[in-house]
């Protein structure tokens, strides 16, 4: 018996372009990564190099999640406040906002 659910293909190929997409930046990182942690959780941080210019490449080592972020996105995290912070930490593993499709 061969168990599936609902929108395992879709989820399969989802899984299969961000892992190629995240190898892709890992081979262009320059340096050493940085690894922060506390009690709570513990990234890496890596610059990478793209075709667009560089970026930061911040990995969850807990979760394995990931994200990739130009200069500008990063210096949106300046114009935030502590509140922006506390809303996106209660709602872990999700989006903030969610995308329109």
């Amino acid at each position: 018996m061969n168990l599936q659910w609902e929108g395992e293909e879709e989820d399969t190929r989802a899984a299969r372009k961000a892992a190629a997409e995240k190898a892709e930046l890992v081979s262009r990182t320059v340096g050493e990564p940085i690894t922060l942690g506390n009690e709570f959780s513990e990234i890496r941080v890596s610059r990478v190099e793209t075709r667009n210019g560089t970026r930061l490449l911040i990995e969850s080592t807990r979760s394995g999640q990931w994200v990739s972020l130009c200069p500008l996105e990063l210096e949106s995290l300046t114009w935030q406040n502590t509140a922006t912070f506390s809303a996106m930490i209660g709602n872990p593993f999700g989006p903030l906002l969610q995308e329109e499709l």
